[in-house]
C-alpha cells in the first residue's frame, strides 16, 4: 500500500489544541439526538409513549465497539487512518442536522426518529476514530493537557447544544436552531482538516486482525491482569454514574426546585466547575502520579455524593444545591480526565479505536443500566439511604486501584505500538 505524504507535524500546542477543539465535535450531537430531541418533541405536543421512544435512540453509543474494527481495518482515501473516518462522519452529522431542521414531530415524527438515529450514528462513530485519533496523537507526557481540553471542549458543547439550543429554539424556532447546530458541525471540519496526523500504522489486513486480535491483544499484553482492567473500567466511575442516574427527578420532587431553577445551575455553576475540574484534571495529572490521582479523586467522588443527603432535608435552598451540583460536577470533570487518561495509556496505538470503543463501552455501562436499579431502591430504602449506598459503591473500584497500584504505574509510562 503507497505511503500517504504527511507535511511536517505542527508543533506539540497545536497538537494539544487540536484535541480539545475535536472535542466540541465529539459533544455537539450527544443531545441533538436526546435530551434536545425529547424537548423538541415535548414541545410539540407529542404523547408520553412517543417521547419514550426518544429515548432508545442513543444505543450506537454503547454498542459502537461492534463496529470499531472496521475503523481499525479500513483506511479512508483522504486525511490518513483517523481523520478521514472523523471528516466522513461530521459531514453526515451535519446532513443529518440539516434533513431534520425540516420536518416536525407533528408532521413526521418516524422521519425526525430515523434522523435521529442516523445523527447517534454517525457521532458515536466519529467517537470511534476521534478516540482512536487521541490515542495514537497524544504522547504520555501529552496525555493530562490533552484530555484535559478534550473534555473542556466536551463540555462546551453539551452547553451549545443543550441549554444554548433550547434558548435559540425559543426565539427562532426548532427549524433554525438545527441549520445552525448543523453550520457548526461543518465549521468543526476545518480543525479536522488542519489537524497534525499521529505516526502511521500498518492498518489490518484482514478479518482476524480487525476483529479478533484487538481483543486477543489486551489479554497477551496483561494476562490473566486484563480481567482485572475491565474490570476497573465498569466500577470506576459507578458511584457517579449511580447517584447521577435520578438526581434531576431527585432535585424536581423532594426539595422540589423548579425546572427553571433546576436548569439555571446546572447550566451554569454545573458548567463552571465541570469545566475547572475538566482542565484541573489535565493539571492534576502532569504534577502527580497516575495513582494518587485515580486514588484521591476517587476518593472524592464517593464523598460529594453525600451532598445529595443535605438537599433530602434542606428543602428548595438554591444555594445548597449550587454547592452541591458544582461539587458533584467538580469532581466528575477531575475524575474523568483521570480516568481517560488511564484508559488511554492501556490502549495499543495499532487497534486504538476497537480498544478504546471497547474500554469507553465498558465505563457506559453504569450510565445505561443503573437507572432502573436506582428507580427500584429509593422506595426500598428511601433518598438519603440511596445516596448512602452510591457513595459505599465507589468501595470495589477503590480498592482496585490499591489492588493496582504497580500496574497503574507502568500503564502511566507507556505508549504500545
Amino acid at each position: 500500500m503507497p505511503t500517504e505524504s504527511v507535511s511536517p507535524a505542527p508543533g506539540r500546542h497545536w497538537r494539544i489544541f487540536s484535541v480539545g477543539l475535536l472535542g466540541f465535535s465529539s459533544g455537539l450531537p450527544l443531545a441533538l439526538s436526546g435530551s434536545t430531541l425529547q424537548a423538541w418533541f415535548t414541545t410539540a405536543g407529542m404523547s408520553l409513549r412517543d417521547i419514550g421512544w426518544i429515548t432508545v435512540i442513543g444505543q450506537a453509543y454503547v454498542y459502537k465497539f461492534l463496529w470499531a474494527p472496521l475503523l481499525d481495518r479500513m483506511r479512508l482515501p483522504w486525511l490518513g487512518r483517523r481523520r478521514g473516518w472523523v471528516l466522513l462522519m461530521q459531514v453526515v452529522c451535519a446532513l443529518a442536522l440539516f434533513d431534520m431542521s425540516f420536518h416536525t414531530p407533528q408532521g413526521a415524527a418516524g422521519t425526525l426518529a430515523f434522523l435521529a438515529v442516523v445523527l447517534a450514528f454517525a457521532s458515536a462513530t466519529q467517537d470511534i476514530a476521534y478516540d482512536a485519533h487521541r490515542t495514537d496523537l497524544l504522547r504520555p507526557e501529552e496525555r493530562g493537557p490533552g484530555i484535559g481540553l478534550m473534555q473542556v471542549g466536551y463540555r462546551l458543547a453539551m452547553l451549545v447544544s443543550g441549554a444554548f439550543a433550547l434558548i435559540l429554539a425559543d426565539r427562532v424556532g426548532w427549524g433554525w436552531t438545527y441549520r445552525a447546530m448543523g453550520c457548526l458541525m461543518l465549521a468543526v471540519t476545518a480543525v479536522t482538516v488542519f489537524s497534525p496526523d499521529a505516526p502511521d500504522e500498518q492498518p489490518a489486513r484482514s478479518f482476524t486482525e480487525a476483529v479478533v486480535e484487538p481483543f486477543a491483544d489486551l489479554f497477551h499484553r496483561y494476562g490473566k491482569l486484563a480481567f482485572a482492567w475491565l474490570l476497573f473500567v465498569v466500577l470506576y466511575k459507578l458511584c457517579d454514574a449511580f447517584a447521577l442516574s435520578l438526581s434531576t427527578t431527585f432535585l424536581l420532587r423532594v426539595p422540589k426546585f423548579s425546572l427553571t431553577q433546576v436548569g439555571t445551575v446546572s447550566k451554569t455553576f454545573g458548567l463552571a466547575a465541570g469545566l475547572l475540574g475538566a482542565v484541573g484534571g489535565g493539571w492534576l495529572v502532569t504534577k502527580m502520579r497516575l495513582y494518587p490521582a485515580l486514588l484521591i479523586l476517587g476518593i472524592c467522588q464517593a464523598l460529594v455524593n453525600l451532598g445529595y443527603i443535605v438537599l433530602v432535608h434542606s428543602g428548595p435552598d438554591v444555594s445548597v444545591m449550587a454547592a452541591v451540583v458544582s461539587a458533584e460536577y467538580f469532581f466528575s470533570g477531575l475524575g474523568s480526565t483521570a480516568f481517560v487518561v488511564l484508559v488511554t495509556a492501556l490502549c495499543n496505538v495499532r487497534y486504538s479505536a476497537t480498544q478504546f470503543a471497547l474500554l469507553s463501552a465498558l465505563a457506559a455501562i453504569g450510565r445505561v443500566f443503573l437507572g432502573p436499579v436506582a428507580a427500584w431502591l429509593v422506595p426500598q430504602v428511601g433518598w438519603s439511604t440511596f445516596f448512602l449506598i452510591t457513595a459505599l459503591s465507589a468501595i470495589p473500584g477503590l480498592l482496585l486501584v490499591v489492588a493496582m497500584r504497580g500496574a497503574i504505574g507502568g500503564a502511566e509510562k507507556t505508549r504500545v505500538h
